[in-house]
Protein backbone atom coordinates (compact mmCIF):
# COMPACT_ATOMS: atom_id res chain seq x y z
CA UNK A 1 0.00 0.00 0.00
CA UNK A 2 1.26 3.32 -1.04
CA UNK A 3 1.71 5.82 1.64
CA UNK A 4 2.90 8.63 0.15
CA UNK A 5 4.90 10.09 -2.66
CA UNK A 6 7.28 12.79 -3.28
CA UNK A 7 9.46 14.35 -5.82
CA UNK A 8 12.51 15.93 -4.96
CA UNK A 9 15.14 18.58 -7.06
CA UNK A 10 18.55 18.12 -5.32
CA UNK A 11 19.67 15.80 -2.65
CA UNK A 12 19.11 18.32 -0.02
CA UNK A 13 15.26 18.18 -0.56
CA UNK A 14 15.86 14.12 -0.56
CA UNK A 15 17.45 14.66 2.74
CA UNK A 16 14.78 16.85 4.19
CA UNK A 17 11.77 14.33 2.92
CA UNK A 18 13.60 11.91 4.53
CA UNK A 19 13.94 14.14 7.94
CA UNK A 20 10.35 15.02 7.63
CA UNK A 21 8.87 11.13 7.14
CA UNK A 22 11.72 9.94 9.99
CA UNK A 23 9.03 11.60 12.28
CA UNK A 24 6.47 8.94 12.09
CA UNK A 25 8.92 5.98 12.33
CA UNK A 26 8.71 3.86 15.92
CA UNK A 27 11.24 1.38 17.49
CA UNK A 28 11.47 -1.65 15.34
CA UNK A 29 10.49 0.14 12.37
CA UNK A 30 12.37 -1.35 9.08
CA UNK A 31 13.02 0.54 6.11
CA UNK A 32 14.18 -0.93 2.51
CA UNK A 33 15.91 1.65 0.36
CA UNK A 34 15.33 0.55 -2.89
CA UNK A 35 16.67 2.36 -6.41
CA UNK A 36 19.85 2.26 -8.80
CA UNK A 37 23.14 3.37 -7.96
CA UNK A 38 23.27 6.99 -7.25
CA UNK A 39 19.13 7.21 -6.94
CA UNK A 40 19.93 8.97 -3.52
CA UNK A 41 19.60 6.30 -0.82
CA UNK A 42 22.38 7.20 1.68
CA UNK A 43 20.89 10.89 0.89
CA UNK A 44 17.94 9.33 2.23
CA UNK A 45 19.46 7.69 5.13
CA UNK A 46 21.13 10.89 6.18
CA UNK A 47 17.88 12.19 6.23
CA UNK A 48 16.16 9.51 8.22
CA UNK A 49 19.32 10.26 10.62
CA UNK A 50 18.77 13.84 11.42
CA UNK A 51 14.67 12.84 11.70
CA UNK A 52 15.81 10.64 14.48
CA UNK A 53 17.83 13.16 16.10
CA UNK A 54 21.18 11.76 15.17
CA UNK A 55 23.89 14.39 15.35
CA UNK A 56 26.97 12.55 14.33
CA UNK A 57 28.23 12.29 10.31
CA UNK A 58 26.23 9.36 8.39
CA UNK A 59 28.33 7.97 6.36
CA UNK A 60 27.25 5.06 3.74
CA UNK A 61 28.24 1.68 5.37
CA UNK A 62 29.23 0.04 1.66
CA UNK A 63 32.91 -1.53 3.26
CA UNK A 64 31.45 -1.99 7.05
CA UNK A 65 28.29 -2.90 5.81
CA UNK A 66 26.46 -1.48 9.19
CA UNK A 67 26.30 1.50 10.90
CA UNK A 68 24.71 2.48 14.27
CA UNK A 69 24.43 5.97 15.35
CA UNK A 70 22.11 7.32 18.51
CA UNK A 71 19.37 9.41 18.55
CA UNK A 72 15.94 9.07 20.21
CA UNK A 73 16.28 5.72 18.89
CA UNK A 74 19.25 3.97 17.49
CA UNK A 75 19.73 4.16 14.05
CA UNK A 76 21.08 0.80 12.22
CA UNK A 77 21.85 1.38 8.55
CA UNK A 78 23.13 -1.47 6.17
CA UNK A 79 24.21 -1.77 2.92
CA UNK A 80 24.48 -5.00 1.23
CA UNK A 81 25.80 -3.90 -2.00
CA UNK A 82 28.75 -6.47 -0.92
CA UNK A 83 27.20 -9.23 0.62
CA UNK A 84 26.41 -12.52 -2.24
CA UNK A 85 24.24 -14.50 0.07
CA UNK A 86 21.90 -13.81 2.93
CA UNK A 87 24.30 -16.98 5.06
CA UNK A 88 26.56 -14.05 4.76
CA UNK A 89 24.67 -11.22 7.06
CA UNK A 90 23.31 -14.80 9.19
CA UNK A 91 27.08 -15.49 9.92
CA UNK A 92 27.65 -11.91 10.89
CA UNK A 93 24.71 -11.76 13.36
CA UNK A 94 23.33 -8.74 11.45
CA UNK A 95 20.14 -9.88 10.78
CA UNK A 96 19.14 -9.53 15.01
CA UNK A 97 19.05 -6.33 14.63
CA UNK A 98 16.42 -5.81 12.32
CA UNK A 99 14.28 -7.16 15.01
CA UNK A 100 15.32 -4.47 17.74
CA UNK A 101 12.26 -2.73 19.10
CA UNK A 102 14.50 -0.08 20.62
CA UNK A 103 15.59 0.96 17.20
CA UNK A 104 15.24 2.16 13.14
CA UNK A 105 17.08 0.08 10.05
CA UNK A 106 17.46 1.36 7.08
CA UNK A 107 19.07 -1.19 4.43
CA UNK A 108 20.38 -0.70 1.24
CA UNK A 109 20.27 -3.41 -1.64
CA UNK A 110 17.69 -5.20 0.93
CA UNK A 111 16.95 -7.70 -1.83
CA UNK A 112 20.04 -9.08 -1.77
CA UNK A 113 18.53 -10.40 1.89
CA UNK A 114 14.76 -10.48 1.48
CA UNK A 115 14.43 -13.60 3.16
CA UNK A 116 15.69 -12.80 6.60
CA UNK A 117 13.36 -9.50 6.20
CA UNK A 118 10.85 -8.71 9.19
CA UNK A 119 6.98 -9.06 6.78
CA UNK A 120 6.27 -5.46 8.34
CA UNK A 121 8.89 -3.16 6.31
CA UNK A 122 8.65 -0.40 4.81
CA UNK A 123 9.86 0.40 1.38
CA UNK A 124 11.16 3.64 0.06
CA UNK A 125 11.89 3.27 -3.77
CA UNK A 126 13.71 6.07 -5.02
CA UNK A 127 13.94 6.69 -9.04
CA UNK A 128 16.28 9.21 -11.09
CA UNK A 129 14.38 11.58 -12.88
CA UNK A 130 15.66 14.32 -15.63
CA UNK A 131 18.77 15.96 -14.01
CA UNK A 132 18.76 15.94 -9.75
CA UNK A 133 15.53 14.84 -10.19
CA UNK A 134 14.02 11.84 -7.64
CA UNK A 135 10.33 10.33 -7.41
CA UNK A 136 10.52 8.48 -4.10
CA UNK A 137 7.81 6.47 -3.36
CA UNK A 138 7.16 4.98 0.36
CA UNK A 139 5.08 1.53 1.03
CA UNK A 140 4.05 -0.10 3.73
CA UNK A 141 4.23 -3.73 2.93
Amino acid sequence: MVICQQITHSAQQTQQFAQQFAQTLHGGDVILLKGDLGAGKTHFAKGLAAGLGVDDTVTSPTFALHNSYQGRLTFNHFDFYRIDSSEEVELLGLDEFFYDRNAVCAIEWSERVADLLPQHAITVTIDKLDGDGRQITVERN
